[in-house]
């Protein structure tokens, strides 16, 4: 018989996927990891076996635990998954499934919601970084419907606000992982920089398009996306992220001027796929880019220069709104508004070929 899996499918901003219990998977990480892409469907590009949707954005997977070390409430690790290519790679943040890790820990019983609004400590356990999340829980429980609206979310929800501390250096240990707010890569100017999210941040110009344009035209332009990979083959050791031919960061994000009144427009690159939005800690990552003087992003946009200032970024479906506390040119604090929503709760079968026993 299958071994039957708890799963709570979820949307969380822009992204969905399953969320599982750390303690109905396999203790095994090769095991787990096994028992993932069969729950999705990977490798195969259509994932037509499994619960991906074909697309880096609907190939995600959040796994929820509670810490034992006072560090947080709620420990979140994060999954990207491989749609062609047997992959569950768990370096990277992912700040809109991050969204929906506590309504799913609530639903899963993992956690109690308070009567009112619910505000946790959620650490992702990729890379240690840790968000106050707050949801509305009328008489304990997540609700989702609202009047929140987020670009590239067809319709208002309830919100989802989340707080970043202490994000500088996720994955690169540093800010500006080379100690410089520009570097030249091959003939390109870019910052690297790392703000909860590692992303190589160039001028659209610099690559020969405009920076307004719709993600499938970016897509089919196979010299610039041959280009923008090579760069990004380059970079990564100066970030200290190393060989990472087959690994989805960094993100490469291209900058140019806005054009519908926010601070700077982006097309973002996850990194081979055009992203219809831009992620969470992506746009954490360009806001902090555009305010700090002598970045790629500073030169084509206007931050403002209050302490507190909200940033729009604007991107292929819309904008992004960062809220960003300074001190003096250092971004010390980042809150956002997204939303989630439950879209299934249930049981996932796996084979016994592929199941080798529960978690310990």
């Amino acid at each position: 018989m299958a071994h039957e899996i708890s799963c709570w499918y979820m949307r969380g901003g822009t992204s969905k996927g399953p969320f599982f219990l750390a303690r109905d998977l396999p203790a095994d990480q090769a095991v787990r990891d096994a028992v993932i892409l069969s729950v999705m469907g990977s490798p195969d590009p259509r994932q037509i076996d499994g619960l991906g949707g074909a697309k880096t954005l609907t190939s995600k997977v959040g796994i929820l635990s509670i810490p034992d070390d006072g560090a947080a409430d709620l420990d979140f690790l994060f999954g990207q998954v491989g749609i062609d290519n047997a992959s569950v790679d768990t370096t990277p943040n992912c700040g809109n499934m991050l969204a929906a890790a506590l309504p799913a820990a609530i639903e899963a019983g993992l956690l109690t919601g308070d009567d009112g609004s619910t505000t946790r400590r959620v650490r992702t356990v990729n890379t240690g970084v840790v968000a106050e999340i707050t949801i509305e829980t009328p008489s304990g429980r997540p609700v989702y419907d609202g009047d929140a609206r987020i670009d590239g979310v067809p319709r208002p929800a309830a919100p989802v606000t989340c707080g970043f501390l202490d994000t500088e250096g996720s994955l690169t240990g540093s800010l500006l992982p080379t100690g410089n707010a520009r570097d030249t890569v091959d003939g390109v100017e870019m910052t690297l920089i790392d703000n909860g999210m590692p992303v190589m941040i160039i001028a659209a110009a610099a690559l020969g398009v405009r920076g307004d344009e719709r993600p499938e035209e970016l897509e089919a332009n196979v010299a610039l996306k041959a280009r923008i990979e090579a760069l990004r083959l380059q970079a990564a050791p100066l970030m200290n992220l190393g060989d990472v031919t087959h690994k989805p960061v960094p993100k490469i994000t291209l900058v140019s001027p806005a054009r519908a009144g926010g601070t700077l427009a982006t097309r973002t690159f996850i990194p081979h796929d055009v992203h219809t939005s831009i992620g969470v800690l992506g746009a954490v990552t360009v806001a902090t880019a555009a305010v700090l003087p002598g970045s790629v992003a500073f030169d084509v946009a206007t931050p403002g220069e209050r302490e507190v200032r909200t940033l729009s970024i604007e991107h292929p479906t819309g904008e992004f709104s960062v809220e960003v506390g300074m001190e003096g040119t250092r971004v010390v604090r980042a809150a956002l508004l997204r939303t989630a929503r439950l879209l299934m709760r249930g049981t996932v079968p796996v084979s016994p070929s592929i199941w080798r026993g529960p978690a310990a």
